[in-house]
């Protein structure tokens, strides 16, 4: 059925932000699934890969009925199916699983600024898609013992209510902090878990970058998620909590890159903006105003991190300009 309405502004931003990612999404799966060494791994990657593909001609269909002209987004050339193996020991779905929950948040978003039937509908599609894959990487990764649970704790009997503001100082006259309630540790927990996976990531793109301003970027990438991860685990530490670790995702000694600077830039552009949002979303659930302080020195931090990143891609000539409001 003919639809009755022209795209909107806010839905051709939403679709040109959704070819980038996609495209993007299907040359690191490209790369994946060329040295995965694992078959039921491979399956589930080419499984993703054929779905986003279908997705990306729904999209060139799109854009050409609507008289618009296709993104360039990410081809062929911005992948090296021939260079070696950068990381070992289950990456590929650690990295597969994190593009899903970044998927997530993008749907949400694109979603809630959508009014035509046939787009809802297709960003109700890829939210299924999305969905389904993270529930599949996720029991592959615990099946491998490469993802570790949360911490267990002792189920509550009672139903008890804050009286007392010092709750939220965190802190009792001797200086004592309380101890982290189930929310908030699960806040801390996202943060570790998506931050060892990051610096995983920043490691292999520092040492195969080719361009030498793109090297210290992501090295000081790593850095700071090496920051985040020391001062949040310490926080857990203090709470007689260990931090959780996994022991996959090792980088090789490869320096030849698999992706394209650019690619890897807008990796880690996606990535700054997902850990914003999940930051910024999260803190509402922090009480103790020593974590709401934490999160937001690590928030600015990666705020900044990530403007400087789409400076050096502006810089290069990197990052495609969105469609003008031209009314």
């Amino acid at each position: 059925m003919a639809n009755k309405h022209e795209m909107s502004s806010a839905e051709l931003g939403a679709l040109w932000m959704t070819y980038h990612k996609k495209t993007m999404i299907l040359r690191i799966l490209e790369y994946f699934i060329e040295k995965a060494d694992n078959e039921e791994a491979k399956r589930l990657m080419a499984g993703l890969w054929k779905e986003i593909d279908q997705k990306v001609t729904e999209l060139d269909s799109m854009f050409e009925n609507e008289g618009a002209i296709t993104p360039k987004g990410f081809t062929k050339e911005d992948v090296n199916l021939e260079a070696p193996k950068l990381w070992e020991y289950g990456f590929d779905i650690m990295f597969s699983r994190i593009l899903k929950e970044i998927s997530t948040g993008m749907y949400a978003l694109h979603l809630a600024i959508a009014f035509r039937e046939d787009i809802i509908d297709f960003y109700k599609e890829n939210t299924n898609i999305t969905e389904t894959y993270y529930n599949l990487f996720t029991q592959y990764l615990l099946d491998k013992s490469l993802l570790p649970r949360p911490t267990y704790v002792t189920m509550p009997d009672t139903v008890d209510f804050i009286t007392d503001k010092q709750y939220m100082k965190g802190t009792n006259i001797l200086g004592h902090k309380r101890g982290l309630n189930t929310v908030e540790f699960g806040v801390l927990y996202r943060s570790i878990e998506s931050n060892i996976t990051g610096m995983h990531l920043m490691k292999g793109f520092s040492q195969c970058a080719e361009d030498k301003e793109v090297r210290a970027y992501f090295t000081k990438g790593l850095e700071l998620s090496k920051e985040i991860l020391n001062e949040s685990g310490d926080i857990l530490l203090q709470n007689n909590i260990q931090a959780p670790a996994t022991p996959g995702g090792i980088v090789t000694n490869s320096t030849t890159a698999p992706f394209s600077d650019k690619l890897m830039m807008f990796c880690n552009y996606l990535l700054g903006g997902f850990s914003l949002g999940g930051q910024g979303f999260g803190a509402s659930f922090l009480w103790r105003n020593d974590l709401i302080l934490k999160t937001g020195v690590h928030a600015k931090d990666v705020f900044e991190y990530t403007r400087e990143g789409l400076v050096l891609m502006m810089s290069k000539g990197w990052i495609e300009e969105p469609p003008k409001m031209n009314l």
